[in-house]
């Protein structure tokens, strides 16, 4: 039986790169299940389907098959054998994983994968709902969150980085609006588990976040 930590938390909270850095830390294996349905929106995106269109997001995720695996310690992402992972961070597939996230059959496609890991292995798996949903059972439960101004500095900061024109407002209007969808959809909505630790890092550094999860992990 695996060793499992969950880090739940909304968008731009850092639980990606926290998540990779624990899992260095402590020897876990990290599941980017954000990875996993991004690779499954550029799936959709490639076949031009609306995120509104339910029942052809459903049709296109039977032939649909992402993967996670480790090349020379870095995670890489395949969608039908093609390597996605530099497509994946896009703001455009962003929101296409936020929208359909929410459809019944995209979150049974990839449940029963991120389930398994889970139970052979030691994991720390981040997302939306992996403490109240995915991972009910999970021997550590992390809410990790940051005020939508933190996050939106910490997008802009990153999306400038790169070269790319960004404004901070649109940003932090995204944030929000990514929020409300995530926090009120029918389907698994993002949420703190009743039992999970609250970790707030709009004034922490990235190794102060690390250290403090750690402490609570075996």
């Amino acid at each position: 039986m695996g060793y499992n930590v969950a880090v739940d938390g909304p968008a731009g909270a850092g639980k990606s790169t926290i998540a990779k850095l624990v899992a260095k830390e402590k020897g876990y294996i990290y599941v980017d299940t954000g990875a996993m349905y991004r690779g499954l929106a550029i799936h959709f995106l490639k076949k031009g389907i609306s995120p509104e269109d339910k029942e052809a997001v459903a049709k296109a995720c039977i032939d649909a098959d992402v993967s996670i695996v480790y090349e020379n310690g870095v995670q890489q992402v395949y969608l039908n054998g093609e390597n996605i992972t530099g497509m994946l961070r896009t703001e455009e597939v962003g929101n296409m994983a936020s929208k359909t996230s929410a459809i019944p059959a995209v979150r049974e496609k990839l449940l029963e994968l991120q389930k398994t890991l889970a139970r052979e292995k030691d994991v720390i798996m981040d997302g939306r709902d992996i403490g109240t949903n995915i991972l009910p059972n999970a021997d550590v439960k992390i809410y990790l969150t940051a005020s939508v101004e933190t996050r939106a500095k910490r997008r802009y900061d990153e999306l400038a980085s790169k070269g790319e024109s960004c404004d901070f407002d649109e940003i932090a209007r995204d944030i929000k609006e990514r929020d409300e969808r995530d926090m009120t959809r029918e389907i698994a909505p993002l949420k703190k588990a009743e039992d999970a630790i609250l970790v707030d890092s709009s004034d922490m550094t990235i190794d102060e976040v690390v250290s403090k999860i750690c402490s609570f992990c075996n």
